[in-house]
């Protein structure tokens, strides 16, 4: 594409897709000559650090962006930023580049509005240390979170020195997340990293979740080789550590792979637009509820339910069912807000209407 060098891109992600993406904004772009694609690195305090072709910057974001259907741009987006000569005048991001995948989660609090964690990511490590972290509950939650955003989940579980039985939890893993990659790691002795190898080939973008203390800076300092992110030793008691992560940040590995590195999460609520990725994390649910005797079955106390009696053989764990169910029920509340907020806005909008409109008579008869 010209004008753009997209060799220096390449070293950030940068494919196909995301050059015709480009082009097609340039061809409504009043001032193309001004316009380069970057891409977001990290981002503080309203200031966006991202990486061009010639370097890494500083761009603030234009408050129409901010409020579009995508919303602010999060770290991993490409970007489209327009660049000035006036001395003072910072770069500004004038627009998001269409993502192929999006890391969501429901803004902590009350508020009904998506937190996007990363953007434009082909996996997600899910985190977890074989201590007091590991949690078969939390990683279906997980799981699910990251089958929504359409990258692949794969399960990292670190401290695998400090566990009698590595595989006990791994086993465990397994369970709580069918058809997916698990692995236990030492990261600070380096050991059976190599099976993360594939998702961290040249141009891949990998980003990590977990709570604090589960291991992602030390499992990130391993993987680059050398101290990129201080950590912290966890609390006695319960194995939680401090926020050593405080803001998400993209890093080039030695390989050419691409990782987000994100602060712990205290609080995840799902963020989904239907149930689909729900019954793909729990699909042997879903097999064992097409055995039932009634289509409708509430998988409780009725007669012929093949869910009831798999957790009476011991094949289905309780647990996994009553968490499935929460989980359900919590996505349909969701969906509830968000049919609502939607509502008012709607209301809000026509009311702005008519406003306008009877401001507008009103300045006619003057």
């Amino acid at each position: 594409m010209g004008g753009v060098n997209e060799a220096g891109l390449e070293a950030w992600g940068w494919a196909p897709d995301f050059a015709e993406a480009y082009g097609r904004f340039l061809e409504s772009a009043a001032a193309p000559e001004h316009l380069f694609p970057a891409r977001v690195v990290s981002i503080s305090r309203g200031v966006f650090h991202v990486a061009a072709a010639e370097g890494e910057i500083d761009a603030r974001v234009l408050k129409r962006v901010r409020t579009s259907a995508t919303g602010p741009p999060a770290v991993g987006d490409w970007v489209v930023v327009e660049s000035f000569s006036v001395p003072g005048v910072d770069p500004r991001i004038v627009h998001v580049l269409d993502r192929r995948s999006r890391l969501s989660r429901k803004a902590a609090g009350a508020r009904t509005e998506e937190q996007v964690v990363a953007a434009n990511v082909d996996s997600v490590f899910l985190v977890m240390g074989l201590d007091g972290d590991f949690n078969p509950r939390r990683l279906e939650r997980f799981v699910a979170m990251v089958r929504e955003s359409g990258a692949e989940p794969v399960v990292v579980l670190t401290k695998a020195d400090l566990c009698a039985d590595p595989e006990a939890g791994r086993a465990q893993a397994e369970q709580a997340a069918p058809a997916t990659m698990v692995v236990a790691v030492n990261a600070l002795a380096g050991e059976n990293l190599e099976p993360l190898a594939e998702h961290l080939a040249a141009g891949r973008t990998v980003a990590m979740v977990g709570s604090s203390g589960a291991g992602k800076s030390t499992l990130l300092n391993a993987l680059c080789g050398e101290v990129v992110m201080r950590t912290a030793p966890v609390r006695e008691g319960d194995d939680r550590g401090r926020h050593t992560t405080t803001h998400r940040r993209l890093v080039q590995l030695p390989g050419g792979g691409l990782l987000i590195d994100n602060p712990g999460i205290r609080e995840l609520q799902l963020w989904a637009d239907d149930e689909a990725s729900l019954e793909e994390t729990f699909d042997d649910v879903e097999e064992l509820a097409l055995e039932c005797r009634f289509r409708d079955c509430g998988h409780g106390q009725e007669p012929g339910c093949a869910v009831q009696a798999a957790i009476r053989d011991g094949s289905l764990d309780p647990a996994r069912l009553r968490n499935y169910n929460d989980l359900l029920e919590e996505q349909r509340r969701l969906d509830q807000r968000r049919d609502e907020a939607s509502r008012r806005a709607g209301e809000r909008k026509l009311g702005a209407f008519y406003k306008s409109v009877q401001q507008a008579k009103k300045n006619r008869r003057w």
